[in-house]
C-alpha cells in the first residue's frame, strides 16, 4: 500500500514538472498578401490613331504604353491669335513615331505638336478640348488629318494632354497664332491638291493621267500610302486660288477619295 503511494506521488510530481516546462511557442502574426492587382487603366492605355485614314473609318483600339508627358510650349508673348476654328480633333502615333514629318524633322510622339492641312509649318496653336476646357499649345510639324471632317492631328503627348488619347477624337478650338517668317517663303504660302485614298492603284493612276492632261504645266504624282493610293497634283502657279480651281474640278467616283488642299510650306 505504501509502494503505492510512494509511486503515485512520484508520478504526480512528475505531470507537475512535465506541466510547468512545457511552453507555447508565440508566433508573430503576419497578414496575408495584398491581392495580385488585374488589369487596370493605370497600367495600360488605350488609344486610336487615324492618320491618315481616308476611309473615314477609326483604326483599331491598340494597347500602348503610357510615355511621360513632354512639357508643353508656354504661349508666352504670342499674342492674340491670328484664326479660330472649332472642328474635330483626333491623335497619331504609331507607327508614325520615328519618321520625318512634313517640315523635315523626326515625329516625336512624346512632344507637342500636331499635323494641319493649311496652316504654316512652325505655327504655335493653342488647342481646347471643349469637352473638358483642357487646352495646349502645340507646333505645327506636319500635314493631316486625311480624313474628312477633322481640322487636327495631335501628337500623342497632346492628345493626352488634352484628354483626347482615350475619346480618340474630341471636338476642339484650334486658336493659331502668326507664324514665324522664314526667308524666300511666299506670304500667300504654296499650294497643292492631294486626292485619295483610292482603294485600287488602277483608279489612282487613271486620275492622275486624267490630270496630266487636263493641267499640262502642273506637276501631277501617283504614290501609295498606308491606306491606298493617292494623287498629288502641284500646280504651275502654286497659290492658293489656282490649287483651289484644280480641287473643285476633280469628282472621284471612288467615295473614299477625296481631294484635299494642303499648304506645303
Amino acid at each position: 500500500m505504501q509502494s503505492r503511494l510512494v509511486s503515485a506521488a512520484i508520478l504526480s510530481a512528475c505531470a507537475l514538472t512535465v506541466g510547468g516546462c512545457h511552453k507555447e511557442t508565440t508566433r508573430a502574426y503576419r497578414p496575408p498578401p495584398p491581392p495580385a492587382s488585374g488589369s487596370s487603366n493605370s497600367a495600360s492605355n488605350h488609344g486610336r490613331s487615324s492618320r491618315p485614314n481616308t476611309t473615314g473609318d477609326t483604326t483599331s483600339a491598340r494597347t500602348l504604353p503610357a510615355p511621360p508627358l513632354a512639357p508643353a510650349p508656354m504661349p508666352g508673348n504670342l499674342g492674340k491669335p491670328v484664326s479660330t476654328e472649332v472642328g474635330m480633333a483626333s491623335w497619331y502615333g504609331p507607327p508614325y513615331a520615328g519618321r520625318k514629318g512634313a517640315d523635315g524633322t523626326v515625329y516625336d510622339q512624346n512632344a507637342m505638336t500636331a499635323a494641319h492641312l493649311t496652316l504654316p509649318m512652325g505655327t504655335m496653336v493653342r488647342v481646347t478640348n471643349l469637352t473638358n476646357n483642357e487646352s495646349v499649345v502645340v507646333k505645327i510639324t506636319d500635314r493631316g488629318p486625311f480624313v474628312h471632317g477633322r481640322i487636327i492631328d495631335l501628337s500623342l503627348a497632346a492628345a493626352k494632354a488634352t484628354g483626347v488619347y482615350r475619346a480618340g477624337v474630341a471636338k476642339v478650338k484650334v486658336e493659331a497664332f502668326a507664324a514665324p517668317v522664314r526667308a524666300n517663303a511666299d506670304p500667300g504660302g504654296r499650294w497643292c491638291v492631294q486626292v485619295g485614298a483610292f482603294a485600287h492603284e488602277s483608279d489612282a493612276v487613271k486620275l492622275k493621267e486624267e490630270m496630266i492632261r487636263r493641267y499640262s504645266t502642273a506637276k501631277v504624282i501617283e504614290f501609295p500610302g498606308p491606306t491606298g493610293h493617292w494623287v498629288r497634283i502641284s500646280p504651275k502657279v502654286p497659290d492658293k486660288g489656282h490649287a483651289t480651281e484644280v480641287a473643285d474640278s476633280i469628282h472621284p467616283k471612288d467615295p473614299a477619295a477625296q481631294p484635299y488642299l494642303i499648304r506645303t510650306d
